[in-house]
């Protein structure tokens, strides 16, 4: 069962929310982005300056937690399902250039990828065994091959140009960065002037409660077994942060994966 309250929205961007029955996603329709047909090339981040900021992995480690991500994130997504289906009709009308940062398995493809050749989605991971999972999932979602670039990179230097997409995505990615801020900041050079971020975040719970101090405990042992995950950091915070012109953050719990709970969602425009 989901629980939502808002946890901040821009004065300018609260005319935009409307009371939704299941309690998840608040957020209405989103301003209308410049459609480009335009081609983008996509630059390829140089393996040193990955591995300066996330520390190569054996090839074994990295195929492990790909296929579990792939098969154990199951229940996750079919919790967090009702959240992403209202979220991410927002950007599908007038987004042709996509950059999903942390794109893992592919698990947002079905809810954005079509038909349309005019489509061009970049897949940003540092994990390459990501991509065999990715295209299967970008194929599923009837994503063509041609309009699905995967590429290894981190979130501190996305490998896409100034001011070239109109969208980018981030669901579950900011916790294992290696810098929030730079990764935000990232986010805002690559998106056109009116493109928008759209965003789901685990964060720490309240301090003082059970849960924040369990998080804080288990904090090291997460970091490892889960590629650098983080349980206690305040990304919504960091988000409203950012410099976004208009920003509308919400906050929901998820009843089923308390040790990630409370998540943060929502949209912001540069």
């Amino acid at each position: 069962m989901h629980a939502s309250v808002t946890y901040h929205v821009s004065p300018i961007t609260a005319t935009l929310l409307r009371p939704e029955p299941l309690g998840c996603c608040s957020c209405g329709r989103r301003h209308l982005l410049a459609a480009s047909s335009s081609l983008i090339s996509f630059p390829s981040t140089p393996t040193d300056v990955i591995e300066k900021i996330h520390a190569r992995r054996p090839d074994w480690y990295e195929e492990f937690f790909a296929r579990a991500m792939d098969q154990d994130m199951r229940s996750y997504e079919a919790q967090i399902s009702g959240c992403k289906a209202k979220l991410f009709p927002h950007l599908i009308e007038n987004s042709k250039h996509v950059l999903e940062l942390g794109v893992g398995t592919g698990p947002n493809f079905k809810y954005y990828a079509r038909a349309d050749k005019d489509l061009n989605v970049i897949g940003v991971d540092p994990n390459k065994k990501m991509e065999k999972y990715a295209r299967k999932a970008a194929a599923a979602a009837g994503l063509s091959p041609a309009s699905f670039s995967f590429i290894q990179g981190v979130g501190e230097a996305l490998p896409a140009a100034d001011n070239s997409m109109d969208a980018v995505i981030g669901t579950i990615v900011l916790c294992s960065v290696e810098d929030v801020y730079q990764s935000l900041k990232e986010v805002k050079r690559v998106l056109k002037p009116g493109g928008l971020y759209l965003f789901i975040e685990h964060v720490a719970a309240p301090d003082g409660t059970l849960l924040r101090l369990a998080q804080t405990a288990l904090d090291p042992l997460q970091q490892l077994l889960s590629d650098g995950c983080h349980l206690t950091r305040e990304t919504g915070k960091q988000i409203s942060e950012a410099g976004f012109s208009n920003l509308i953050l919400n906050m929901t719990f998820l009843s089923n994966v308390s040790l990630i709970s409370p998540h943060v969602y929502g949209i912001a425009f540069k």
